[in-house]
């Protein structure tokens, strides 16, 4: 359930991102990419990839250029899906179709 997954993924956001993504998903300019109306969140299987995986090298949110590290937090994939779909329709962000633990399962690096 959508909605259930939401708010398990709150906790997880809380627990896992917070700290560097910040309580409004805006990031730290020109150091931590934004959450918050993230066109990067669009492309599904990168942004889950990043979680799941972590991500390093030059990205591009929103038009403006991030060059950091963002290391792996050990997440399962239920987790993950959890977070994902909470992030997807946070700060202006919206998601329609369901992150599951399956389609997350599936992202390889």
């Amino acid at each position: 359930d959508f909605i259930k997954s939401m708010d398990r993924g709150i906790i997880v956001y809380e627990d896992f991102c917070m700290n560097c993504h910040l309580p409004d998903g805006k990031g730290v300019e020109k150091i931590i990419p934004p959450l918050a109306l993230s066109d990067f969140l669009q492309n599904r299987e990168k942004s889950i990839k990043a979680v799941k995986f972590g991500q390093s090298g030059k990205i591009i949110v929103n038009g403006k250029f991030y060059k950091g590290t963002m290391t792996a937090m050990g997440l399962s994939d239920k987790e993950i899906a959890d977070v994902m779909n909470y992030i997807t329709n946070s700060w202006g962000n919206k998601n329609d179709k369901m992150i599951t633990k399956a389609e997350v399962s599936k992202i390889k690096k």
